[in-house]
């Protein structure tokens, strides 16, 4: 009697539903390589951490406004100068009181040399406490983009890390680890409890979490299953509820199946190949003493090879939307001029090539991830076989997520497979991030091919502050444009991302493809 009882007491205690609380067993291709919140940025991995740590102001999932987070309210003292209000009675998970003084240590840490979160602290000059509940945000300049850079930058308990020696990221460019690479002490609707790298993930509901949410689940597994095949079984056969990545060819039979649902949304995400402009002779190639990644016409000449829509009918079974801008629609800047591609022309890329002195092509290496975006690494077997026929020889090479993004991080591929998402919803995310000459706080964090051009830096550096809702769209499509003109990179398609599910599972589908955890039932 006394055990019904108290489990009855912690079932009320989670709130709306948990009467009828489950268990949710999710699956996808991929594994996060971290727990450290400012460590590597990625969706997959955002997402998941969202579920244990928290941002000052999230966007609400259905209408992607900003909203009141572990901030419950925030002013513009100038133009240069936020005042955020911290909710009171929040606590991390081993106890530990929120204070400003966490949230000055977290976004601080954010800007650390190894993290690859700056590019959502571009413009904050630094973070000042003002009393135990209140914190400033101080600006180099206006930053229109603020708040929604917030919504990513996680805070991390301040004495935790500092007991713990996590206080600056873990470098995912070497294999050292800190504290918070294993471990999480976050203030979200759920608790780490285990992570076996590749194998399993659990989390469970936070009895304390100062919140309400919706979600009647009180645990989460998640299973990285890098087999399509495996990984289709395993919805099928009931033993996961939710696959984030079905593989194409299985949707028909998914959405016959009477037990399960497809559920489909454009992603604001846009896949692209970049290409190493920067070396002047590449690892690998035949050609020696030069690059022709350099050379205008080379990268034209890849990119009119590539045949998009067999690519969009055939590889993505129609889930893709073929683009020439480095953006999506949904993102600011984005426009139907920059959305327009170069034609596929076989013999204009045979043309361009032995203008370019290539008339029999070269050799040149070619990464991909083969765990990370739809269908990553069979794109890249039919680009190598496209490209093969203007003279190209492309050898392909494919790595899980886990060890790719830290290889081209490290400059270590001449041509590269990448898929950007627009967590902001403003293309001075992408621009910044893909496109301006690397160099402090965030600039160019993940320009691996380390393209450089003043013009376009400059066009990137005044967007950073430009607040006329008129001449700031200007500016960003200007820079979009010119990344056309240049071949900076060579876009293929914007991601369409169907989930399936068990038909008990309610989810809000999001344009970033990552679950809303306090939404979440299982009926």
């Amino acid at each position: 009697m006394k055990r019904t009882v108290i489990a009855l007491a912690a079932a009320l205690a989670l709130g709306a539903g948990a009467a009828w609380a489950k268990p949710f067993k999710w699956a996808s291709a991929g594994e996060i390589s971290t727990w450290d919140i400012h460590s590597q940025n990625n969706a997959l991995q955002n997402g998941i951490h969202a579920a244990v740590y928290e941002s000052l102001v999230y966007y609400n999932s259905k209408t992607f406004k900003v909203e009141p987070m572990l901030a419950q309210s925030w002013r513009e003292l100038s133009p240069t100068q936020w005042r955020f209000t911290l909710r009171k009675g929040v606590k991390f998970h081993d106890g530990a009181p929120l204070t400003a003084a966490d949230v000055v240590f977290s976004l601080t840490r954010a800007m650390a040399k190894t993290s690859n979160f700056a590019i959502y602290t571009q413009g904050i000059d630094k973070v000042v406490k003002v009393d135990d509940h209140t914190v400033d945000i101080i600006l180099k300049g206006p930053n229109p983009v603020l708040l929604n850079q917030l919504t990513e930058l996680r805070i991390m308990n301040k004495a935790w890390a500092e007991k713990n020696r996590s206080t600056e990221p873990k470098d995912m460019k070497t294999s050292d680890e800190n504290f918070a690479h294993r471990n999480a002490n976050g203030t979200g609707p759920f608790i780490l409890k285990q992570w076996v790298p590749d194998q399993r993930m659990v989390l469970e509901r936070n009895p304390n979490y100062w919140g309400k949410i919706d979600s009647n689940v009180t645990q989460i597994t998640y299973t990285p299953i890098k087999s399509d095949a495996t990984r289709m079984a395993a919805l099928l056969s009931g033993e996961v509820d939710f696959v984030l990545d079905p593989t194409p060819q299985d949707l028909p039979r998914l959405r016959n199946n009477a037990n399960l649902k497809v559920v489909d949304g454009v992603e604001n995400r846009t896949i692209f190949l970049g290409m190493d402009q920067f070396r002047d002779e590449l690892p690998g190639s035949n050609v020696k003493g030069k690059n022709p990644l350099k050379d205008l016409r080379v990268r034209k000449a890849l990119y009119q090879a590539i045949d998009i829509d067999t690519i969009h009918r055939v590889t993505m079974r129609g889930l893709s939307q073929p683009t020439g801008a480095l953006v999506a629609p949904q993102v600011a800047g984005w426009s139907e001029a920059v959305h327009k591609r170069l034609p596929y022309d076989v013999e204009a890329a045979k043309k361009l090539l032995a203008e370019a002195g290539y008339k029999d092509g070269f050799e040149v290496d070619f990464a991909c991830p083969n765990n990370r975006y739809i269908n990553d690494e069979q794109i890249c077997q039919a680009v190598t076989a496209m490209w093969a026929k203007v003279g190209v020889k492309a050898k392909l090479r494919t790595l899980p997520l886990t060890t790719y993004f830290p290889m081209i991080q490290r400059y270590e591929a001449s041509i590269y497979m990448l898929g950007w998402g627009v967590p902001t919803f403003d293309a001075l995310y992408s621009l910044q991030s893909l496109v301006h000459t690397p160099g402090p706080g965030g600039d160019g964090n993940y320009n691996v091919g380390r393209y450089s051009n003043p013009k376009m830096d400059a066009i990137i550096d005044r967007a950073k502050t430009e607040t006329d809702p008129f001449i700031r769209p200007r500016l960003l499509t200007e820079a979009l444009q010119l990344h056309n003109d240049e071949v900076v990179h060579i876009p293929l398609h914007n991601q369409i991302i169907p989930w399936a599910m068990k038909k008990s599972v309610d989810v809000v589908h999001r344009a970033d493809n990552r679950i809303d955890w306090r939404v979440l039932t299982v009926n």
